[in-house]
């Protein structure tokens, strides 16, 4: 029988579309295959790992009938990789095997049963659906998500807050040395919800959202959260815990303030961190009227200094920062300017956006 049958760079798309999640070595050998379940001219694929699981569907060529199976998802993208674009590639199954055709190549494939495939179980009740661009979820998580934690033992810092509150969709992440925050409205509104998705999760979602036209529908259980978009359905499971109260964490009413280019800081940030000692990568910044410094040395009593006129009349401040916090930030934007607002050399920075309210970013303060 012959179970689907198109173009090597259609089926390699849609395998690649789930198969980001798929673990070479598992406990389970059945996670390492895709899930295939051919119903008529529709053939869905769907990866696991437990915790998350991808699912798609799309039209193929085959022939008439339903038919399940699962097969290697690695080792058939390899395969597929080494084929021409163009060229029409079929799977038929045989006996317990499957064998991928394309132009003068075959490749017989062990598979496993499909009932062997250890679904996700769906949470019984999620809350309302709502739904944004995808660009923008897209853009809310690349704002914030290079401030996750990665392996805290604090294990709800390993991910993302979503807050949907009213119109409002919040995103959070902070590793507990700086915080971003980026927010978004939406078209509908939604009682208030707290879910902490998890660091893979959000990866991957970064890797699937896309940058094209069409809505994002997003649904949260109390241990769940599922979002559809583009043919695909992404279930994953939550992180349990408290995550920090940010609105504590945000500064307000710093009484120093600075707006300057965005691009010239970061050049200078880049410039100077080459200088600073591999362990503590910090810098210091001194803030005075017309000119900020950045300065940075190491162990080998090396120093960078790099000087930027800007447009101030505050307090003189000098300050430390891990350099590479302010480096993620400023690289994540792309506005033009960006604002910094400073109350002494001991009180955390607050970074954000002129004339937008969305975004907020908040790096405390180290000795140097």
């Amino acid at each position: 029988m012959i179970v689907l049958k198109a173009t090597q760079d259609k089926v390699l798309a849609v395998l690649q579309s789930v198969a980001g999640i798929v673990e070479r070595r598992h406990t389970l050998p059945i996670l390492a295959n895709v899930l295939i379940r051919k119903t008529g001219n529709a053939v869905q694929l769907t990866t696991s790992d437990l915790e998350i699981q991808i699912r798609t569907t799309v039209e193929m060529d085959g022939d008439s009938g339903n038919f399940t199976t699962t097969v290697g998802a690695r080792k058939l993208i390899d395969i597929l990789r080494t084929m021409p674009a163009d060229q029409t590639v079929s799977l038929e199954s045989q006996q317990a095997k499957l064998i991928l055709k394309g132009g003068k190549s075959r490749f017989t494939l062990q598979s496993m049963p499909a009932e062997d495939f250890p679904l996700v179980q769906e949470a019984a009740s999620f809350g309302p659906v709502f739904s944004v661009p995808q660009k923008v979820l897209k853009d809310l998580l690349n704002q914030v998500s290079f401030a996750m934690a990665v392996h805290d033992i604090r294990y709800y810092l390993n991910g993302i807050l979503f807050v949907a509150e009213g119109k409002q969709l919040s995103l959070v992440a902070t590793d507990g040395h700086r915080l971003a925050f980026a927010g978004a409205t939406l078209d509908v509104e939604v009682p208030r919800q707290e879910v902490i998705l998890p660091r893979k999760t959000v990866l991957e979602m970064q890797r699937l959202l896309s940058d094209a036209e069409g809505a994002i529908e997003m649904q949260f259980a109390s241990n769940q959260a599922k979002f559809s978009f583009g043919g695909m359905e992404f279930v994953t499971k939550l992180v349990e815990g408290k995550f920090p109260d940010y609105n504590r964490v945000i500064p307000k009413n710093h009484k120093n303030a600075v707006t300057l280019g965005r691009a010239p800081l970061l050049a200078s940030l880049q410039r100077t961190a080459i200088l600073t000692s591999e362990k503590f990568k910090g810098v210091r910044l001194n803030i005075e009227p017309g000119t900020l410094r950045v300065a940075s040395n190491n162990a080998e009593q090396e120093e960078a200094v790099d000087e930027l006129d800007i447009d101030y009349g505050g307090d003189a401040i000098e300050i430390g920062f891990n350099v590479t916090y302010l480096i993620d930030a400023l690289a994540n934007m792309d506005q033009e300017m960006v604002k910094i607002e400073l109350a002494d050399a001991n009180s955390s920075a607050l970074l954000t956006i002129p004339e937008n309210a969305t975004f907020k970013y908040v790096v405390m303060p180290m000795r140097i």
